[in-house]
């Protein structure tokens, strides 16, 4: 888990470093040119803290958001969903245990993941948020990836447990779990 808050923001992880963290210097790049185009967009995160980082980013440069983690009481929940669809915000920024179910965002046009989640069925299902009944406009879903890290190999799972996932429902006779060895080689090298 470290080295994947890591890959977020070098603070989550050693905050006495004081280093910056390139995804989101990449990440508010992305933001600006979404608002140039007048794009809305939804943020996933499954760390809290790296949502924090990216609240403070918003807040300096006057960029308007809603947020929702998983603390957020019922109510509240409500009232920043209703608040996006009628289109306050650019952005919606959302945690991983916020966003799993019960949500239509059909006001975002755009979807970011700032980190990729191990199953990755459901991080689909995040992504379907802004694919639902009344959406008019095509969705684009970014997944921001740390080149040469634990990222790039959990992306990779992703891609063996889809393979895996149409191989049986091709009726191929396999049956696949993670190993000991491709565990090891997640963090391998990283």
């Amino acid at each position: 888990m470290k080295l994947r808050r890591a890959c977020c923001h070098p603070d989550l992880v050693a905050p006495d470093l004081s280093l910056s963290s390139s995804k989101l210097v990449r990440f508010m790049e992305l933001v600006e040119e979404l608002r140039e185009n007048r794009h809305r967009a939804l943020v996933f995160s499954q760390f809290v803290g790296c949502l924090e980082k990216v609240r403070a980013m918003l807040d300096e440069r006057s960029v308007s958001y809603q947020y929702l983690d998983g603390s957020t009481p019922l109510e509240e929940r409500k009232r920043r969903v209703d608040a996006f669809q009628g289109g306050e915000g650019d952005l919606f920024l959302i945690s991983l245990r916020a966003g799993e179910t019960g949500l239509n965002l059909t006001g975002a046009d755009f979807v970011i993941h700032l980190d990729p989640w191990w199953n990755p069925a459901v991080e689909d299902q995040a992504s379907d948020r802004a694919h639902r009944i009344g959406q008019t406009r095509t969705v684009t879903i970014y997944r921001m990836i740390m080149e040469q890290t634990i990222e790039e190999k959990i992306i990779q799972l992703h891609h063996n447990k889809r393979d895996l996932a149409n191989d049986l429902l091709d009726g191929a006779d396999i049956s696949g779990k993670l190993t000991d060895e491709e565990l090891i080689g997640l963090i391998r090298d990283v």
